[in-house]
Formats: C-alpha cells, structure tokens, sequence
C-alpha cells in the first residue's frame, strides 16, 4: 500500500529551483560519476575468473552462507545459499563471480578468518590476488568510496551517500517522490532553509541507519532517507489540517482527506515492522524512520523560529484567487446594478484589501467617491488612482483624473502643491503645456513658494525651447516678480 500527500500543486511562474536542483545534482551524479561502476565491475568479474579465485573461494562462500543460517538464525540466508548453488552447478560463473565479488560482509569475513580458512600458500596467493582486484577495482565503487558504511563511519558520507543510487528503478523512484514533497516543503520554507533541512535530515537518518547496523560493511545509498525527512516536514507543517492523500492498493487508487498527522504514525509504523519482519529486502527500512523522525521533529522543535513555515504557504494558489476574486467582484457588481452604492463601496474595499494589485478595484472606488465630492474621501481615492496610473505608466489617465477632480472636487477638498506639482511635471512630458499651465496656477495658488518658482524656471526654459518667445517672456518675468 502506498499513501502520498497530495494538496498541492506546482506553481510553475515561481520554479521550486532547489527541489529541481537536487534532482539534477542526483541525475548527473548517478549518470556520470556512477556510470563508470559497470566499468569497474566488468573488469574486476574479467580478473577474478581469470585468477582462479572462484575455485578457492566458492566453497567458502556456502560454508560462509551456512554458518549465517545455523548460527546467526538468519533463515532469509536459505533462499541466497540455494540460488547460488544452483548457479555453480549450472555454471553459471560470471553472477557467481560477481556474488562473491560484491558481497562485502563476505570479504571481511575472509580476511578475518583467513589463516583458518585458507592454507598458507592458498593464503598468499589469494591474498595477493583478491586484494589487488579489491583494491584496484571494488574499493573504488561509487557506493565503497561515498556510500555510507557503518563500519568505516566517516562524516562526510552522510552528505555523499544522499546522491548515489543503485540501479535506474532506484534513483527514478526517488526523484519521482523528491518532486512530489519537494516542491511543497521548499514553498513553505523558503529555498535556503529547505535545503539545510533536506540534508540535515538525510544527515540523521544515516545516523539513526548506523545506529542499527554496527559494524557492517554493506553501504547505504539514496535519498530515500532525505525523502523520508521531507515527508515528516511536509505533514508536521500542516498538522492537524485536512489535506488529501494519493492512495494505491494493488491496482485500485483513489483519494482521502484526513488530518495530516494521522498519516505519520502509519508511516512510522509501517517502516518500523518492516525493519523486523521484512526481512533483508535490501531497503533501510530505519533510514526511512530516522528521515521521518527528524523532518516532523524539526518542524515542531524549530517551527518558530528557524523552521518557520512562511505566511504566504497557506495563501490560496492563484486559479483559486482568480475564482474568489471572480465571485466577490461579481456580487459588488450586482449591487452597483441596483444601485446599492454604499454596499457595493463596503463590497469594493474588501476585495481590495484581499487584491491590491487589481487596479480596476480602486477605479470603481474612485467613481462611488465620486458621488459625493465634497467629502474627503474623494480626494484620497482620486490621488490614490493617479500616483496607481502614473506608477503603471499611464500619464493621460493622471492628468485626466487631475482634470476632473478641478471641477468637482478642488472647491471643496483641495489638492495640495505636491500633487499640482506632480501633474505639471507629468504635462511637460506629454508635451500637454496647456494642462501644464494650469497646474501651475493651481500650484501657484497654494502658496508653496520653492516648487512654484522652481515649476516657472521649468515653464519657462521649456517655452524658450519651442520658441515661444511671449509665453517664455511672462514666466521670466514671473521669477523676477517672484
């Protein structure tokens, strides 16, 4: 049974860059650096059959597998042990060849027991035979020099490891599920932060897989780990909120809506049985449930303060704004059909709280004020739209508004110098001297001394330029009054 969290989408006009860049540095990592395992291997298989090496040990190795089963109860042994005697006994050389090649529990066995196991001029020549290929060839496997080997525990693998893979199925699979949490946990906690996260918690879930495997010299591989963290992060950030789950059983799959925390003791559960009656499956089933451990322990332990989910995660995605802005600008509409003005003004400042952005909000604020120039709020409305035209690059717009608010609005409510400023310079621009002119005798009349006799320095070099000799002669002389 597999159950994945799937409440939200991607939002393509703002890429989740670090969740896409870690899927690439997994790809070229297992594409170029990985690729030369096939390489190794195939030349290491080549000159260990050529050695003479399997004859020698060969029958170790079902002594080997006997021994594990007798003594150490591991019956998951019984089935290995049988295919492989098969395999000898059919010939078939070269997966028997790389059994004894790859198993590194096995070769660690041998060289601890080598002076039982082996006669002594057995003893040197396998030695100086098996070691050199080991040494030359396996030793230098992706997975033996960055994997995480509990045995040969070093700090630096626990970054490494998360990037290799063993096999396309794995890093595929991998990938597919880094997406389908990456994306979210990036969104909510900012680029940065997730990536810290992201390896933090594939950090401790090497950790937490050392932990139960002492000793060993079987390397650990994967994101899975990482991914396990990320699914922790992902439902400890929504908590107790309902969102909905992927599920597929067999062949039938469908969706569910509950809790998101619900989820995380079945995770939890699941990996841990898994870990004790599975059996070796070759999965870390404890990686899985350190990494979900540490991503829902961090988020609860640092969600206030390093860990902290970013306001805009929970704001609708924009399909949705879209649809509510669609319905409430629909319903103030109606009420402007019927003439419902004050409802639809109180409708119209609601939407704009919720949409700032939508210029056509404040436009329909500027005509309800309208109605009633003489009080304030005219005013403000009509110098919000023109600073929102002249910031959108629509100067006629501003100028325009400025020429209606003269006539209905500057007896009551006027403007002030800086606004008549505004407009004149925004007229000189267009090349429109004649609402230029204007502005400047309401600039005039407020009184404002500097932008008066600054506005008629620029009244006046501009006519000069257009060879306006008259209109230049009155503004000059307007400075010298001044």
């Amino acid at each position: 049974m597999l159950i994945i969290p799937a409440e939200n989408t991607v939002n393509w006009k703002r890429p989740p860059w670090v969740t896409l860049g870690l899927m690439l540095a997994c790809m070229l990592v297992f594409t170029f650096y990985q690729g030369g395992d096939s390489r190794l291997t195939e030349q290491a298989i080549e000159e260990y059959l050529d050695s003479g090496l399997q004859s020698l040990e060969a029958p170790v190795y079902e002594d080997y597998l006997q021994r594990q089963i007798r003594f150490e109860g591991d019956e998951e042994r019984v089935y290995e042990l049988q295919n492989f005697q098969q395999l000898r006994q059919e010939g078939g050389d070269l997966w028997v060849a790389y059994s004894l090649l790859s198993d590194r529990e096995f070769y660690q066995y041998m060289l601890e027991n080598r002076d039982v196991l082996f006669a002594p001029a057995e003893r040197r020549r396998w030695m100086e035979l098996r070691g050199d290929i080991q040494a030359r060839l396996m030793d230098r496997l992706s997975a033996n020099q960055l994997g995480l080997v509990p045995a040969e525990f070093s700090l630096y693998t626990l970054i490494t490891y998360q990037f290799l893979h063993g096999g396309w199925g794995h890093i595929i699979g991998n990938l597919v599920f880094l997406f389908l949490l990456g994306f979210t946990v990036e969104k909510a906690l900012g680029p940065g932060r997730f990536l810290l996260a992201y390896l933090l918690c594939g950090s401790i879930s090497g950790v937490v897989f050392t932990a139960f495997s002492m000793g060993s010299h079987i390397p650990l591989v994967g994101a899975s780990g990482s991914i396990s963290g990320l699914m922790g992060m992902y439902v400890a950030i929504y908590g107790l909120q309902k969102i909905r789950f992927f599920y597929f059983v067999g062949v039938y799959f469908n969706y569910f809506r509950a809790p998101a925390l619900a989820i995380l003791p079945v995770w939890l559960g699941k990996e841990i049985y898994d870990y004790w009656f599975a059996g070796a499956t070759g999965i870390a089933y404890m990686a899985h449930a350190g990494g979900l451990v540490a991503g829902a322990g961090m988020v609860w332990l640092l969600g206030r303060s390093w860990l902290q989910v970013k306001e805009e995660f929970f704001e609708p995605e924009e399909d949705e704004k879209d649809e509510r802005f669609t319905t409430g600008y629909s319903q103030a509409m109606a009420s402007l059909g019927r003439m419902d003005f004050d409802v639809a003004k109180r409708q119209f400042e609601a939407l704009r709280e919720h949409y700032p952005d939508r210029t056509v909000l404040l436009e329909h604020l500027y005509q309800l004020a309208k109605l009633r120039p003489e009080l304030p709020q005219y005013r403000e409305r009509a110098r919000e739209l023109m600073n929102e035209s002249l910031s959108r690059r629509q100067p006629e717009q501003m100028i325009e508004i400025w020429q209606e608010y003269q006539r209905k609005g500057e007896s009551h409510q006027p403007l002030t110098a800086e606004d008549h400023n505004r407009v004149l310079f925004t007229s000189l621009k267009q090349h429109d001297l004649k609402a230029a002119e204007k502005a400047f005798e309401r600039l005039k009349s407020t009184g404002d001394e500097l932008l008066t006799t600054e506005a008629c320095r620029l009244l006046a070099d501009e006519f000069e330029k257009l060879q306006m000799t008259p209109k230049a002669r009155h503004y000059r002389q307007l400075l010298q009054n001044g």
